[in-house]
């Protein structure tokens, strides 16, 4: 009896033995160094910040405006800096432009002198380090070549999604974070916006430790089970570094996203974008290419994680709120729509105020268009937020992306020395520029070309004023035909006739009353006024293009239309 027991416990005790040396295996470990001896102890909180845009030559701004640094100049510094390790992940890499596309845009050199930059580094003896979720790259295959190390993070298998994150990290010190990614438009045609750190050790190894995340996550078809320590994060939103910034006091965290991406202590970036939200006491400004608060699955569910936050911002605490959205060929409808219920809130309510606005960029000769806002970034009156995804839902559940989060708080000497003023100069630089536009009630915008298709009816539950029918198809790259609708600079004219308290929209299909939204000239930025809140109706003629609740062919590009449809993970 007592050997059958014996046998029993030693059966169980070599059952847990197998169990814990699978779960090691199963761990995501960073290569076996000691991260150039940099702990959270002796590392460096007396920071530089330096605030990096790319502008493309045809935007252009009052001499007088906010300049920064820019983008090109600051990644070239960077790399001036390295003295042993540069680590890069970028959604895309295409550095090198087409003969074709050289010909529309001198500016793509700069592209072309970044590549030959990496590939420099061979000869100086410092190691280049990338992790991406392309596979097939020319420029990865030629920095290969260079002797730099890519590993390939198979984020299909993973979440179903994809690496949008975009940073690089040099010696564990300096860093970057921000919109661009290594893509030769971010260097030329499209507005880009980051943050340069310098002598920052600390941020910088827990930014480390994230690239570390996905260059252990090579080879792999599955999500770990147990996270190593030395990717567990140093500082999140509830115990921040508290560091001198620009000779200012400041506290900062690097938060991230997917949720199974996150090991211990990591903030997820819906988190940090919501703490900042809630902090916020005067005002929120927010720059962001995509703006739809939806789900995709077998049924469109709304997604109010961040949409309620500004509804609570707006009507609970009086925080005044602005929304620069892009407008481009991959803008969905519905933005408008949610916009517009945005914006209703604050009909007939004393001190509250939102406004959203259209950052329109120049259609070229070749039908391109140039000069899209590609930044994605808050910033209220204490703090700012820098991350990598769209405000679409699914972006934070699927796919891969890391922010950076920096709280100043007010009262500070030399208030408009910090990187939080910086950051609101160069947002309210954007707001009053001829580029954007105002979303008013007697115009629809035109953001891309579209043609007409069949009404498909939409009732979002959250939405103040009832069912909003909107019109969708396929993405169609031939103009959208107008009938009866004059336009002029990019928008459509609609005509509205009042017969009473009503008012009513004429055309030849006979569509619902209401007001529609619109964009407006940038003069225009006064508070919501509205007579008619009633039996609100929007129509908006598009054909769908790459509509973000269907299953998509993913690019690495930014838009809405990156959505997954498999529902939440």
């Amino acid at each position: 009896m007592k050997s059958q027991q014996k046998c029993i416990v030693i059966f169980a005790l070599v059952c847990c033995f197998a169990v814990l040396v699978a779960l090691i295996f199963s761990a995501v470990d960073v290569w076996g160094e000691d991260e150039d001896g940099i702990t959270e102890e002796n590392c460096s909180k007396n920071c530089r910040v330096v605030l990096v845009e790319n502008i493309p030559e045809d935007v252009s701004f009052l001499d007088n405006s906010t300049s920064n640094l820019p983008l090109s100049e600051g990644l070239y510094n960077l790399l001036d800096q390295a003295l042993r390790v540069v680590e890069i992940v970028s959604p895309l890499w295409l550095l090198n432009s087409s003969d074709y596309e050289s010909s529309f845009q001198p500016a793509a050199r700069q592209g072309r002198a970044l590549l030959s930059r990496l590939q420099g580094l061979k000869a100086k003896g410092i190691h280049l380090r990338i992790s991406s979720g392309m596979i097939d790259s020319p420029e990865l295959r030629t920095l290969a070549k260079h002797n730099a190390e890519v590993h390939y993070v198979n984020m299909t298998a993973l979440t179903k999604g994809h690496l949008h994150s975009s940073f690089w990290v040099v010696d564990r010190r300096h860093f970057y974070i921000g919109s661009a990614s290594m893509d030769w438009r971010s260097l030329a045609t499209r507005k880009e916006l980051g943050v340069m750190m310098y002598n920052c050790s600390c941020l910088a190894l827990d930014l480390h430790r994230v690239f570390g995340l996905y260059w252990g996550l090579q080879y792999k078809d599955f999500i770990p089970s147990l996270w190593s320590k030395r990717l567990f994060a140093l500082f999140n939103r509830d115990t921040p570094l508290e560091l001198t910034l620009n000779s200012t006091k400041a506290q900062a965290y690097v938060s991230s996203s997917p949720d199974v991406f996150l090991p211990r202590d990591r903030s997820r970036d819906l988190d940090a974008i919501s703490r900042v939200i809630q902090e916020a006491n005067n005002f929120i400004y927010i720059s962001i290419i995509d703006y739809l608060p939806l789900l995709s699955s077998s049924a469109r569910r709304y997604w109010s994680h961040i949409d309620g936050l500004i509804r609570e911002a707006l009507i609970l605490r009086k925080v005044s709120v602005r929304l620069l959205v892009s407008c481009w060929e991959k803008t969905h409808p519905l933005t408008f729509n949610f916009l517009w219920s945005l914006r209703s809130l604050c009909m007939e309510q004393a001190n509250c105020s939102l406004e959203a606005k259209f950052f329109n960029p120049r259609v070229q000769r070749d039908g391109s268009l140039q000069g899209i806002n590609h930044n994605r970034f808050m910033v209220t009156d204490r703090a700012i937020y820098i991350g990598n995804l769209d405000w679409v839902g699914n972006e934070f559940i699927f796919n891969a992306g890391a922010g950076l989060v920096i709280n100043q708080p007010e009262g500070v000497e030399e208030r408009n020395s910090t990187v939080v003023e910086q950051l609101r100069s160069a947002f309210e630089r954007d707001w009053f520029s001829p580029y954007a536009r105002s979303l008013q009630a007697n115009k629809i915008p035109v953001c891309s070309k579209h043609q007409i298709s069949g009404l498909v009816p939409v009732k979002p539950s959250h939405l103040d004023n009832g069912p909003v029918p909107i019109r969708t198809g396929q993405h169609d790259n031939r103009p959208a035909p107008i009938r009866n609708s004059p336009k002029v600079d990019g928008e459509i004219i609609v005509k509205i006739q009042h017969h009473g308290d009503k008012q009513s929209k004429r055309n030849p299909k006979g569509l619902a009353n209401g007001p529609v939204p619109s964009i407006e000239s940038h003069q225009e930025r006064g508070r919501v006024k509205a007579t008619h809140p009633n039996n609100r109706q929007v129509q908006i003629k598009a054909k769908n293009h790459d509509n973000p609740l269907d299953p998509p062919g993913q690019s690495a590009e930014s838009s809405g239309s990156r959505e997954i449809s498999t529902g939440s993970l």
